[in-house]
């Protein structure tokens, strides 16, 4: 089952496609953030809906917002995925152990061996203030996280 709105947001420790170690607890008191847990890199629907957060980042500056983008690729396919798609924000590998993050946010699909489509919105504080669960071909849509993020 899915984290809901009002849990404490699991923290977690993995590495981006740069190799860095990226921690949502980093943000905490900082920044609100929007965890974004998609299936797979290179991927129609995964790729048109990255690019479409790409050509949309200053929303989510203006909201004091960062954007975390979560697969169970490798740190090295994501690379690549950031670097031909010109993606600027982090994507983080849940590769190993595989899918340990995306269990904690009980948005992975254990017979297709990836994450689903699950956005949390988490705030300041480390509290899961909104989020949707799609199942792998249903994009999800930008605007819906505007207007949550807009009530925080």
């Amino acid at each position: 089952m899915a984290i809901q709105v009002g849990d404490k947001a699991p923290d977690f420790e993995l590495k981006d496609n740069h190799g860095r170690t990226v921690k949502l607890s980093d943000f905490r008191g900082e920044k609100n953030v929007v965890l974004l847990f998609y299936p797979f890199a290179f991927t129609g629907v995964c790729t048109g809906e990255l690019c479409e957060l790409r050509d949309n980042l200053p929303k989510f500056a203006d909201r004091d917002t960062q954007l975390l983008a979560v697969s169970n690729d490798s740190i090295h396919t994501l690379r690549v995925f950031a670097e031909q798609e010109g993606l600027e924000y982090p994507l983080l590998s849940d590769f190993w152990p595989h899918g340990n993050v995306s269990r904690a946010y009980g948005v992975f699909d254990e017979d297709k061996g990836c994450a689903v489509r699950g956005t949390f919105i988490v705030d300041k504080e480390g509290v899961v203030r909104w989020t949707v669960v799609n199942g792998l071909p249903d994009a999800r849509d930008l605007g819906d996280y505007v207007k949550a993020l807009d009530t925080l």
